[in-house]
């Protein structure tokens, strides 16, 4: 595929005899796994969900073309994308959690934080996993108060000095 994708589910099991999936959901789409809806394997395939429903914390769903138990078997660990403009679009100061991967993040006092790998969901709020040169980690929670400027055009987030979290902490208390 020639457009870029973003991963929306990952499949992690089978669920009964009748090729029911469990899905890691990352979408924030609320009908991505409704009846009709598509997605595409990485290798550009596309399931189409014929059902999906809740059981406890899992997303069970049902797609078009997957009968039995093996062949669900056969999409364990697959991950599941659709391309970027299938997304819609989003209200100015909103971005999607791919688009903050690879920007810096620094602070307001100029202190590099690294660089965003990853983006984890929380239901709280997300969290930004930046890696500077040495290999140092800051997650960086995802929050109001903590954000100065997001800025995905330019590739960079800076947010405020936070002793603890995105500061040395003061040896003076």
């Amino acid at each position: 595929m020639d457009e870029p994708t973003v991963v929306v589910g990952i499949v992690t099991g089978v669920h009964g005899l009748r090729g029911d999936v469990s899905v890691q959901n990352r979408s924030d789409n609320p009908d991505r796994w409704a009846a009709g809806g598509t997605v595409l394997r990485e290798d550009g395939s596309a399931l189409t969900s014929e059902a999906s429903r809740r059981q406890g914390r899992r997303l069970l769903v049902k797609f078009a073309g997957i009968a039995d138990r093996n062949a669900a078997e056969g999409l364990r660990g697959t991950v599941l994308v659709v391309p970027e403009s299938w997304l819609p679009d989003l209200a100015e100061g909103e971005w999607w959690a791919h688009q903050l991967e690879g920007c810096e993040v620094r602070t307001t006092s100029g202190r590099v934080l690294g660089i965003v790998k990853e983006v984890i969901p929380n239901p709280a709020n997300d969290l930004w996993v930046a890696v500077d040169d040495e290999g140092r980690e800051t997650l960086v929670p995802a929050l109001d108060d903590l954000l100065v400027d997001v800025d995905v055009e330019a590739r960079t987030i800076v947010v405020q000095d936070v002793p603890g979290l995105t500061a040395p902490e003061d040896p003076a208390g």
